[in-house]
């Protein structure tokens, strides 16, 4: 009788958890290669997330920062942005169900207000410049970020860096070590809800002023050929040029899948790992 009974509140348990938004019913194995976290898919199945949840993208009136709140919002979650420049000029209709807040990153205490309620953030803040902007771009303000989230409870954070490219990253030295210092923040401070990920070029339709500029004409070929080439990328200096580029609705598709899942796992996601995710590569 008792393992009857055993019997039925362990399938009651798994039906809760089935019936739960996210369950992943295969154990997700995380292990460390090469300073990235490398991630083994498991089945999962997707539910919408609660209304009661709130994302809140950094940036959002960018390149990246855009195809996220629309993947967002295609998956019924409400979506705010905030950036230097409040609402971007974009006429599409569903520029119109986000919350467009303006503010600067560098002065923690004039953006704590639009944290209030969020339970997710994805930080899509980057830039170029001279080394000492680039860092205070890419590195003082995302941690500016990373402590205000932090300080106001907010689950997760989804932070967009870039993966190593070698050479390059000597020629841009400020740019590099301003991501690695908020990448490192983020794991401080979200040691359970922080996920990084790294892709390389991200190519897409990418609207520039009026214009729109097909950046998939380059790569989309490029990402087929480069993920044959992986062996390359282990050549020294010169080798992670061979990175293999991704799509921006990869990096969006993931982005909100790892800011809404609550068994995301925590850590770096590199460019593979992306692909993976996102199901434009096979495992």
């Amino acid at each position: 009788m008792s393992r009857i009974i055993h019997s039925r509140i362990s399938f009651s348990k798994l039906h809760t958890m089935a019936m739960s938004r996210n369950f992943r019913f295969l154990s997700t194995e995380s292990t460390t290669v090469n300073g990235s976290t490398k991630v083994e898919e498991a089945e999962t199945v997707q539910v919408p997330p609660s209304l009661s949840e709130k994302l809140l993208v950094l940036g959002g009136n960018g390149f990246v920062g855009s195809h996220i709140c629309k993947e967002a919002l295609d998956h019924g979650m409400p979506v705010a942005s905030l950036s230097r420049s409040g609402r971007p000029s974009i006429n599409d209709s569903w520029a119109n169900s986000v919350t467009w807040h303006q503010g600067n990153l560098f002065s923690p205490e004039a953006f704590k207000d639009e944290l209030e309620g969020v339970t997710s953030v994805i930080s899509c803040v980057g830039g170029f410049g001279s080394n000492s902007v680039m860092y205070k771009i890419n590195g003082t303000a995302n941690m500016n970020a990373i402590r205000a989230a932090a300080e106001k409870g907010v689950k997760r954070f989804v932070y967009i860096s870039a993966a190593d490219f070698g050479v390059v990253n000597y020629l841009l030295q400020g740019y590099y070590e301003g991501k690695r210092a908020a990448e490192t923040e983020l794991l401080t401070k979200f040691p359970y809800g922080g996920v990084i990920l790294r892709p390389g070029f991200i190519h897409g339709t990418r609207q520039v002023g009026s214009m729109k500029v097909p950046l998939g004409v380059i790569g989309s070929p490029l990402e087929m050929v480069f993920q044959y080439t992986k062996p390359l990328t282990q050549i020294p200096l010169v080798g992670p040029l061979f990175t293999p580029p991704v799509s921006v609705t990869a990096v969006a598709k993931v982005a909100v899948r790892a800011a809404t899942d609550p068994v995301f796992p925590p850590g770096i996601i590199d460019v593979n790992g992306i692909l993976r995710y996102s199901g434009q590569k096979k495992k």
